[in-house]
């Protein structure tokens, strides 16, 4: 027999406004009613993956499975059998009504005729699993890893800066023998600083490449919670993962933020996020092998000391901005896949001496703009040619003015124990200081 009218409407209706649930489960009910309980198991299992704890779609799946219904239930159940009467109530002499035969069984009797295969099987992913064994997680990992492609080769000249981050970190961990005949150390970190938009994070992502490891990066978002305490197991959570996909270059961008001078906060919050991660660093409650801690900040000056002893973030390297090399292997990336005709990249590179890596994308941004802006006024559709490189150029201003004039009272005025000796000696060959 076919299905009636209302529930051949019901269902166009339904794959008219699937959002609407209380129309799902008055199609549900009457697809129970009409014995269609496949069907019926699917609509209320669309229900309880947006609503896990609506009552109505719960009593639904109870009836879908043969479970009695509770009171609540949205849709009127059929009568489930009478219990049998107690000793004293009524005789036990077995009836001539079948029918009053088959109500005086036993629950127990009834439910060994149920197929629970066959309503497992009706059931299928809709509804999660009510326990899970050890190796299980219950959700998902909350943080992301990648596996990183890009190698010291790929970063354009810095040669000074791959010859320090060779020296400081890669050379040791590249050959275990000779790190173990000299007693060479792992522990500790390496700390990036320099102006912003410089390629900071980019060679956090080449020393990962060099390496073979994974690479996490962790912001200030990652961290921070508004309820006491959860900063700090954010934080634990997070170099417990590292620890899990070891060998990891877990990367803290922005540093200054996440372990700030505690001289200087008005929160106990914060204060105790700062401890944290000097626990975590230190490796107190698990070892760290295999955990490469690199961090990024602009201004070095304001992270707390103590993340700065030995042992921790205990090795610097000052990333300035790009020279003439890696100016012109910026300005060749930027305008590869862009239609370009007779750029010379050489003098490009040698009119943007003091722009950051992120003032080079930009006036190369800024040249494809005007030869847009030209082709869509003419009518006539032209290449990006060196007039509008040299127009970017001249719009374009580097904006590592503000970092420089901060970075040189630093290096005049608080450089304690010679720690920004090399910012010392950059600010004076550019004649700032």
């Amino acid at each position: 027999m076919g299905d009636s009218p209302l529930i051949d409407s019901l269902r166009k209706a339904v794959e008219a406004a699937p959002q609407d649930v209380p129309l799902r489960l008055h199609l549900a009910g009457l697809l129970l009613d009409a014995g269609s309980v496949a069907e019926a198991v699917s609509h209320i299992g669309t229900v309880l993956a947006a609503e896990p704890t609506s009552a109505a779609a719960l009593d639904l799946m109870q009836r879908a499975v043969g479970a009695p219904a509770s009171s609540q239930s949205s849709t009127t159940a059929p009568p489930m059998p009478p219990r049998p009467a107690a000793p004293g109530w009524e005789s036990d002499a077995p009836s001539d009504d079948p029918t009053a035969d088959s109500a005086n069984r036993s629950e127990a009797d009834l439910e060994s005729e149920f197929d629970w295969d066959a309503a497992a099987r009706d059931l299928g992913d809709l509804a999660a699993p009510m326990f899970l064994d050890g190796d299980e997680e219950l959700t998902e990992p909350a943080y992301d890893l990648e596996p990183s492609t890009i190698r010291l080769a790929d970063v354009g000249g810095m040669t000074e800066v791959k010859k320090r981050l060779d020296a400081a970190f890669l050379a040791p961990m590249r050959n275990p023998e000779l790190r173990k005949l000299y007693g060479k150390s792992l522990k500790g970190g390496l700390l990036l600083y320099g102006p912003p938009g410089c390629g900071k994070t980019f060679l956090a992502k080449a020393i990962a490449g060099e390496l073979g490891a994974s690479f996490f990066s962790v912001t200030l978002a990652d961290v921070l919670d508004m309820y006491i305490g959860q900063s700090e197991r954010n934080l634990g959570e997070i170099f417990a993962t590292a620890r899990r996909n070891a060998p990891c270059v877990l990367f803290l961008d922005e540093i200054d933020a996440l372990g700030q001078r505690r001289s200087q906060l008005r929160s106990n919050t914060m204060r105790g996020t700062v401890n944290q991660l000097l626990t975590e660093l230190d490796g107190v409650g698990a070892s760290n092998d295999g955990v490469f801690v690199l961090a990024a900040t602009n201004a070095p000056w304001d992270v707390d000391v103590a993340l700065r002893r030995p042992g921790r973030l205990d090795r610097t390297v000052l990333v300035l901005p790009p020279d003439a090399a890696a100016r012109e292997a910026i300005l060749r990336h930027h305008l590869k896949d862009r239609p370009v005709s007779k750029i010379d990249l050489a003098a490009a590179a040698r009119r943007t001496d003091g722009f950051s890596g992120a003032d080079l994308a930009h006036v190369c941004e800024t040249a494809a703009e005007r030869a847009l802006l030209d082709s869509a006024a003419t009518g006539a559709v032209r290449m990006i040619e060196m007039r509008d490189v040299d127009a970017a150029i001249g719009e374009v201003k580097p904006s590592i003015g503000p970092w420089l004039e901060s970075a040189r009272n630093v290096a005049l005025f608080a450089n304690e124990g010679g720690a920004y000796d090399d910012l010392l000696a950059y600010l004076k060959k550019r004649k700032i200081l």
